[in-house]
């Protein structure tokens, strides 16, 4: 299913946006875009996502910045000159004078390390902003959800109404046989009177290896079992596709079955109108 959720986040020094973009996908894949100091958050965002959805694509992106009127800070890491005066001084011991200016420890061995820095003051504001993204994503696909259940309902119905009318024509059957038996035997047997009981018991042969009622039967209750699963909740993407595979085992029974030319065409579209469901529900969880 497709969606969007977006998260903020922000604090005294930084602005943080999550966004999270779904498509359609038999399985569950993750793909994050976010920097390197961030990547220790991975595992606890993918686990989040993996509770909450059962299946598709995700990218996940987090974009930070600075806010314009955060407090500028010395990047200058006082604990490591410190460290490496003591460290040096009793080296020295007082034989060789040690002279430095302030400009010498501004060197890369000097200074903070940003990243890990950085890491630690965004790692909560990106998960903030990543617990906002999910939510509205999460309403985002329910939505969607609902419209795609609308459209199958509807296709549904279209195949409801081809079911309903296949169940009326299949009652023309024992007319239809006897007319076409009889001028059959006319034609090849002009010289003969065709004897009606006979006759008759052709037709109730054939109308015993014609008759559909059995599938229409069972068609009929598919799909009340189809309508009450749209309406539910949970994985309905499976049930839907095996209730699916039943009508259409029982539609192409008819279609093989049936010896009526307007059947025969109300099979073949009742079969575009299960594909047509069948395409939506691959959308659905």
């Amino acid at each position: 299913m497709t969606g969007f959720g977006r998260g903020e986040a922000a604090a005294t020094k930084w602005n943080v946006v999550v966004e999270i973009k779904t498509v359609n996908n038999r399985f569950k894949d993750f793909r994050f875009k976010m920097g390197s100091a961030l990547s220790s958050l991975e595992f606890d965002m993918r686990g989040q996502l993996e509770k909450q959805f059962k299946r598709g694509t995700f990218d996940i992106s987090v974009t930070y910045q600075r806010r314009p009127d955060a407090p500028t800070e010395s990047s200058l890491d006082t604990a490591k000159v410190k460290a490496w005066l003591e460290t040096i001084m009793p080296l020295l011991e007082g034989k060789v004078q040690l002279s430095a200016s302030p400009t010498d420890f501004l060197r890369q061995d000097f200074l903070k390390e940003e990243e890990s820095d950085k890491g630690q003051e965004l790692s909560p504001l990106v998960l903030e902003a990543f617990t906002k993204a999910m939510a509205l994503l999460k309403t985002s696909r329910a939505n969607e959800g609902l419209s795609l259940v609308n459209k199958l309902q509807e296709h549904l119905a279209d195949y409801e109404k081809l079911l309903l009318k296949n169940e009326v024509l299949k009652g023309q059957y024992p007319e239809m046989m006897k007319e076409k038996l009889t001028a059959k035997l006319n034609e090849r047997m002009k010289d003969f009177q065709v004897d009606q009981g006979r006759l008759m018991q052709e037709v109730i042969f054939y109308l015993e290896k014609l008759e559909i009622d059995e599938e229409i039967n069972r068609a009929k209750i598919h799909v009340a079992k189809l309508r009450d699963v749209m309406k539910g909740n949970g994985e309905v993407g499976r049930q839907i596709d095996f209730l699916l595979q039943e009508l259409g085992r029982e539609t192409n029974t008819m279609g093989s079955k049936s010896a009526h030319m307007e059947i025969s065409q109300n099979v073949v579209e009742m079969k575009v109108q299960l594909e047509k469901i069948r395409e939506q529900a691959l959308n659905l969880e």
